[in-house]
């Protein structure tokens, strides 16, 4: 609602206003004084021309005077009241139909008797927040915070006068509600729904386990199991592996309960036997008298890759070395590390996907043979360098590095990092630290790089760095190649360790090494990418897809299709989108299950098809916890200046309202200023004024 005041100002003084109207009678006396024009016309006629012409120049002359309107435009804004319903699944286990239509009765009557005195907003929240009432209570989640932010970030500049939110007090999604109402100045009333009486149930609270196993490990499943009211009871826990619908127990269970809230960590050890998205089950059996068997269960997927890299250390002679490379390597689960000496060489070396060779080849031990087999099979390699490394043999087993020298004599110098080295990236103060680590012994002579190396560190003598390598790496015929001219590594890992107290630098610098050499490029022209494997029903399935010409450069001239096929054959038939040299999409939400995608599209006569598996598991957060935290609404609403009613007081909160002297309209003011000149009203009364004159004078016979 608005008023606007108008009021007139001049630039001069008022008094001058009799000046305006003399001017007018002047104007009006010299045409009309003794006018004898109309003779045969009423006397009048005379006297309205004369006025017409009093009021115009009165008129022009008081807009000398530049007078300035001024406008005060007062906007009342009524208080916002903001009325929100949890629709979250927790709500709906203590609301039966009938209860379930006076409850919804209570608050359209609410809203009704707020209306019209203050501006109503309603929404519903739960897994999100949406404009309405609604009263189905099927969300899988309730975020409390979220809402609590949205109004602050939506009225947070307005008007707000109160909150009125309907809840049971539980959330199990987003941070403390408590935190998030800091940021508003309006109190919060709520509405206390729910029980918090807590009832007989057996719950299968969290299952705790890694995302990914690899194939051959043992992996752990930590089960929190917890139980209301059921003291003297047991249960049974279950764990099964379903595959195709069909479920195969693993394990059995008998968990006795002891407590009257029992609550206890049950580790479950299974194997990763079977590569991709395995599906297992833990279910408890139910106890009588359950309000609800749903949350007696739950269902983890675990995805079993076979991504581990086997690497052999095959060395000369044993070394400290040696036992700093098993302690690094070690600590990451991608790789599969075995050590072997030439003198006792019962593996085969081209069976592995990286071999690390430590002071070889030797003036005792020529290895031709075996890089011959690894050359056949594109196995890389890493050359440790050290004074039993033969140059010369060194020099004929491969093609990155040569040295010139006799293998007697050795120099100790520092790696300096290079900073143009771009095959993979070190953190900037991990570079920083391998600058300050102590000297390697490495075989004195002229290095010099032959082919298309890439230099990560340098040898530093003393305090003058050289142009000579320390650790390089190279890649010819698809053959990956990686020289560390110097051997006494295992003081680089105990210098980080003294320095700082763990060995994240060294860690990093070895495991990036390996890690660089030993991937293996994927060269297919066509690939489908998805972020993960496993995927909850709340949640969108989105795929990206790439598509490469002969030249490995990105292109998406031609369509690509997806047919996504559940666990009954159903298929779902997609297409991309393409975005700038990418293909995307977006295929939306999936109900629970097991689904296997093939995308495929044709680019130069080719064929190309790339399939997959994802799975889509249930969202129960809200079966997990059925006790109504009213606790949390009371302490909410008290700290914000509100307060708690239950569900047979929400006539009370009208009242309430309305008595609180702090929910009051607010005034808003704007006042301008514009000269009177620029109205165009003013134009259009003076044409008038002299038309009418004009019109009057021609009509009745004069000029």
């Amino acid at each position: 609602m608005a008023f606007i005041l108008l009021s007139i100002t001049l630039q001069y003084p008022v008094w001058y206003l009799l000046f305006c109207v003399l001017i007018g009678a002047l104007l009006s006396a010299i045409l009309y004084y003794k006018f004898d024009q109309f003779p045969n016309q009423p006397a009048w006629l005379v006297k309205a021309l004369a006025v017409l012409r009093f009021i115009t120049g009165t008129i022009l002359a008081t807009l000398l005077l530049s007078p300035i309107i001024k406008s005060k435009i007062t906007d009342v804004k009524k208080p916002v009241i903001v009325i929100a319903q949890d629709a979250s699944e927790s709500i709906g286990i203590d609301m039966n139909k009938d209860k379930s239509g006076a409850y919804e009765q209570k608050m359209n009557e609410l809203v009704k008797s707020l209306q019209g005195k203050y501006e109503v907003k309603t929404y519903s929240f739960g897994e999100n927040v949406r404009e309405g009432l609604k009263y189905d209570f099927k969300d899988r989640s309730s975020n409390l915070s979220s809402l609590l932010s949205d109004v602050s970030d939506i009225y947070g500049n307005q008007n707000l006068g109160a909150i009125i939110m309907a809840s049971d007090g539980i959330y199990n999604q987003g941070s403390n509600p408590s935190y998030t109402s800091t940021r508003l100045v309006a109190p919060i009333y709520t509405i206390a729904l729910g029980d918090t009486v807590p009832k007989k149930d057996l719950i299968l609270k969290r299952v705790f386990s890694n995302n990914i196993a690899y194939l051959g490990d043992k992996f752990t499943l930590q089960v929190d199991i917890a139980a209301r009211n059921c003291e003297g009871k047991s249960t049974q826990m279950e764990i099964s592996k379903v595959e195709a619908k069909k479920s195969t127990p693993l394990e059995k269970r008998i968990v006795p309960i002891d407590k009257k809230d029992f609550f206890k960590t049950q580790d479950i050890i299974l194997n990763a036997d079977n590569v991709g998205v395995q599906h297992y089950r833990i279910s408890l059996s139910p106890v009588e008298g359950e309000i609800t068997k749903v949350n007696n269960t739950k269902d983890v997927y675990i995805e079993v890759i076979d991504a581990r890299l086997k690497v052999l250390i095959l060395a000369a002679a044993p070394h400290p070395d040696i036992s700093a490379l098993k302690q690094t390597l070690s600590d990451n689960k991608n790789f599969v590390l075995e050590t072997a000496l030439m003198s006792d060489l019962k593996v085969k070396p081209e069976n592995y996907d990286l071999v690390i060779l430590h002071q070889l080849p030797t003036r005792n031990y020529d290895i031709s043979s075996i890089i011959s087999k690894l050359d056949a099979k594109n196995i890389p390699r890493l050359f440790i360098l050290g004074t039993q490394t033969d140059p010369l043999k060194f020099n004929k087993n491969q093609s990155a590095l040569s040295i010139n020298g006799d293998g007697r004599n050795w120099n100790d110098v520092q790696g300096i990092t290079q900073p143009n080295f771009s095959l993979f990236t070190l953190d900037p103060s991990v570079a920083s630290q391998i600058n300050q680590f102590p000297p390697l012994t490495v075989p004195f002579g002229d290095y010099k790089i032959t082919g298309n190396a890439k230099v990560l560190l340098n040898q530093q003598i003393g305090k003058i760095e050289t142009k000579y390598p320390l650790l390089l790496f190279s890649e010819f015929n698809n053959i990956k190649t990686g020289i560390l001219a110097g051997e006494g590594i295992w003081r680089w890992r105990m210098f980080d360790y003294l320095q700082r107290q763990n060995h994240d630098a060294f860690n990093q610098l070895i495991q990036k090494s390996v890690q660089y050499l030993s991937v293996k490029e994927d060269k297919r022209k066509f690939r489908v990418v998805l972020p993960k494997n496993v995927y909850l029903e709340n949640e969108q399935i989105v795929f990206d897809a790439e598509l490469y010409n002969n030249s490995y450069e990105l292109v998406n001239e031609p369509d690509v299709n997806m047919v996504i096929r559940n666990e009954n054959g159903k298929d779902f038939t997609f297409t991309f989108s393409k975005t700038g040299h990418y293909y995307t999409l977006n295929a939306g939400f999936f109900p629970v299950g097991t689904y296997t995608f093939k995308a495929n599209t044709n680019y130069s006569g080719n064929q190309l098809t790339y399939s997959g598996k994802f799975e889509v598991q249930p969202v129960q957060l809200e079966l997990y916890e059925t006790t109504a935290n009213h606790g949390m609404l009371r302490s909410l609403a008290e700290n914000s200046g509100g307060k708690m009613v239950y569900s047979d007081q929400i006539a009370s909160l009208s009242e309430l309202i309305k008595t609180k002297e702090s929910i009051k309209p607010v005034m808003y003011q704007t006042n301008s200023t514009k000269p009177v000149i620029f109205y165009k009203l003013i134009f259009f009364l003076l044409l008038t004024l002299l038309g009418a004159e004009w019109f009057m004078r021609r009509y009745y016979g004069s000029y």
